[in-house]
């Protein structure tokens, strides 16, 4: 029996484009949409909001069943659930809850929005966004910022970016990236190793242009091969030779993308360990991680966190949050290991 529990306990989902998921939020057994949409709208009428029941319910359930759950609250209540939920909740739980409410490509689309309307832009958003989705998750989130703003994502980015920086992103966003092959290409392995060293550590100054190229339309298991190539013509690694090459935000593109080929969950994990390193947390860094990669390799990413932090991510969080947003949050992280 333990045997049959350990391998369920391996078996991962499938995203589009063949990227194995790891989520924390899994769809709930027995799910009846009328009985939470009949709790949902109890707790929001309850004088004081009764937050532990939405919480409860809307963290234990997929994106898909949040939807039907809202479905069936508007059949009843003949009003819209998350406008109800938007005037029973505020702060950082409202974040989190409505967060919960958009699919992952919606939830991303919308914190690339926000990051580049107004003035100035969210250049750290738009960079761990941009660097670190899939093609797949790209595509979607490209077609899905379409329909919400009725705006071109490129045309967004291209307007509120400049210089090598927009070069970069504006290349991730147009989704060329080759697909993973089966079969590994050697002589190409070295021919790119080869042109990112001459491109940038062996010369004066950096052709940013084959970089961008080489990082933005190879796939991921022949660029991981490629790094480790590099090694064998540069003293410095690709990480460390991005430090000495490039500045700003463009050495922290490069580099997110770079850590992110080598172990995307890693990067996850660094990033939440950065964000509740002081005292209280950065709740903004904090909630977009947690929200948006619930339904995609959150369980990895915890593991990752407890492999190179010492602590588990849950009690990090437990930690540097309270209240309500804490138990949302913990509850999405959704285990202590």
């Amino acid at each position: 029996m333990s045997l049959v529990s350990e391998f369920l306990g391996q078996l991962t989902l499938q995203l589009g484009g063949g990227e194995p998921t790891y989520p924390t939020v899994v769809p709930a057994p027995n799910f009846d949409p009328d009985k939470d949409a009949v709790r949902i709208e109890t707790a929001i009428k309850t004088k004081g909001v009764d937050e532990h029941t939405i919480i409860d319910i809307l963290t234990k359930r997929t994106y898909n069943q949040r939807r039907e759950i809202a479905f069936a609250y508007e059949r009843r209540a003949k009003k819209d659930m998350i406008s109800a939920l938007k005037g029973a909740l505020s702060g950082t739980l409202e974040t989190v809850i409505l967060g919960l409410m958009k699919s992952t490509a919606q939830y991303d689309a919308s914190e690339i929005k926000s990051s580049i309307k107004g003035l100035g832009t969210d250049e750290e958003s738009l960079i761990e966004i941009l660097c670190s989705r899939s093609t797949a998750e790209l595509v979607d989130i490209k077609k899905v910022y379409k329909e919400l703003f009725k705006k071109d994502l490129e045309k967004d980015v291209a307007g509120d970016t400049s210089g090598d920086f927009a070069k970069l992103l504006l290349a991730l966003v147009q989704t060329k990236r080759d697909e993973p092959g089966s079969v590994v290409d050697y002589q190409k392995i070295d021919e790119d190793a080869r042109a990112l060293y001459e491109a940038g550590v062996k010369r004066k100054g950096t052709d940013v242009k084959c970089w961008i190229s080489i990082m933005s339309e190879r796939s991921v298991p022949h660029l991981q091969k490629v790094f480790d190539r590099y090694k064998s013509y540069s003293p410095y690694d690709m990480q460390e030779s991005i430090r000495k090459e490039v500045k700003g935000d463009l050495e922290k593109s490069f580099l997110t993308l770079v850590q992110c080929f080598e172990n995307k969950q890693l990067y996850f994990a660094n990033k939440l360990q950065d964000a509740m390193k002081s005292k209280g947390a950065n709740e903004k860094v904090l909630t977009r991680i947690i929200v948006s990669r619930c339904e995609v390799d959150l369980k990895k990413i915890r593991q990752e966190f407890k492999a190179h932090h010492g602590k588990s991510l849950y009690q990090t969080i437990t930690e540097h949050t309270k209240g309500d947003y804490q138990r949302a949050l913990l509850s999405l992280c959704a285990g202590d290991d």
